[in-house]
């Protein structure tokens, strides 16, 4: 369980690209070879986790919780399981929001501009590591805990489909019309195309 101490405002939010310099980097605790982490220790937010390939499944949900290398959570195991069962030889786990809390509802209320500003820019970064980004719309529910998220989501929107991104999402929509939440899905739930633009429209 991951309780904020804090809201990101009250603490100092490191630059996704030093933070990105120093992932790349050997570490003691886990392969650089096998695993992106971004930053590479565990603190209040988390830019990306996931497994390094040449052929990525971007996973796009809300927020993180205590992921780890080699110490998934339920979510991201279920998430690693549907990327490969569907052709993908990886994962990379990004969130719309990248404070840490296993409870949705203990996101901080306002928006933090600048971490969004830097998770934008790791954002980027995971869509300039293969030419056609494969994105999968994977946040449940969970989007309308905070009225920001919407608004975050629609930057990054606008960033994939700069790159040529493709979405898609895992099974049927919810009956609120919002993509699957990776946790309960089976791992041989199959991919579908999902249409970013109509749904941000409504």
């Amino acid at each position: 369980m991951h309780i904020p101490q804090s809201t990101t405002h009250a603490i100092e939010v490191e630059p996704f690209d030093s933070a990105l310099a120093a992932a790349l980097q050997p570490a003691a605790d886990y392969d650089v070879n096998r695993w992106l982490y971004v930053p590479n220790h565990y603190s209040e937010y988390r830019y990306i986790l996931g497994t390094r390939g040449c052929r990525p499944l971007i996973c796009v949900g809300i927020n993180p919780s205590t992921a780890a290398p080699d110490n998934l959570d339920p979510t991201l195991c279920s998430a690693q399981r549907i990327a490969l069962s569907n052709g993908y030889d990886s994962f990379l786990m990004f969130n719309v929001y990248a404070q840490r809390a296993t409870r949705p509802d203990d996101m901080e209320s306002a928006c933090n501009a600048l971490l969004h500003q830097e998770n934008r820019k790791a954002f980027r970064y995971l869509l300039s590591l293969c030419q056609h980004p494969a994105l999968w719309a994977a946040w449940g529910n969970i989007i309308l805990k905070r009225p920001y998220l919407m608004d975050c989501m629609k930057d990054f929107a606008a960033d994939a489909s700069a790159a040529g991104g493709q979405w898609y999402t895992a099974g049927p929509l919810l009956k609120s019309g919002q993509p699957h939440h990776p946790l309960y899905l089976k791992s041989q739930t199959k991919l579908q195309p999902f249409d970013i633009a109509a749904y941000l429209a409504k």
